[in-house]
């Protein structure tokens, strides 16, 4: 079967704990919905945070959502001067059926921005 990436990211609007972890459940859950995709055909998930997100590892919100056997990493964005603030981003290796223009990107609240040309 194919090896697809799956982007998406979401705008926080506080570093808060438990706001990370909300939110980062609903991007990933999102992205799996979107994409009709389970947890068996997850490979791996890249998360990423803004310098300004320090209150938890998003890879907590995956875990949650049951991913505990999918190999997880969590970074840290490159700080650069003027990007969006509070942004959580995934990179989802996935297998899948679909064609590499099937595939849907998500991207929630102020992370629209991001991304216009992928956002759904």
């Amino acid at each position: 079967m194919p090896v697809r990436a799956v982007r998406g990211a979401v705008q926080l609007d506080r570093d808060e704990a438990e706001h990370m972890l909300t939110s980062v459940e609903e991007l990933l859950s999102e992205i799996l919905t979107q994409n009709s995709l389970g947890l068996d055909d997850l490979i791996s998930v890249i998360l990423t945070a803004t310098p300004d997100l320090v209150s938890e590892f998003p890879a907590v919100a995956a875990r949650r959502l049951g991913m505990g056997d999918v190999p997880l990493l969590c970074a840290s964005e490159i700080a650069v001067q003027g990007a969006l603030p509070r942004v959580v981003r995934v990179m989802a290796h996935v297998e899948t059926d679909k064609a590499r223009q099937e595939i849907r990107h998500v991207y929630l609240r102020g992370a629209q921005a991001l991304r216009r040309d992928l956002a759904q």
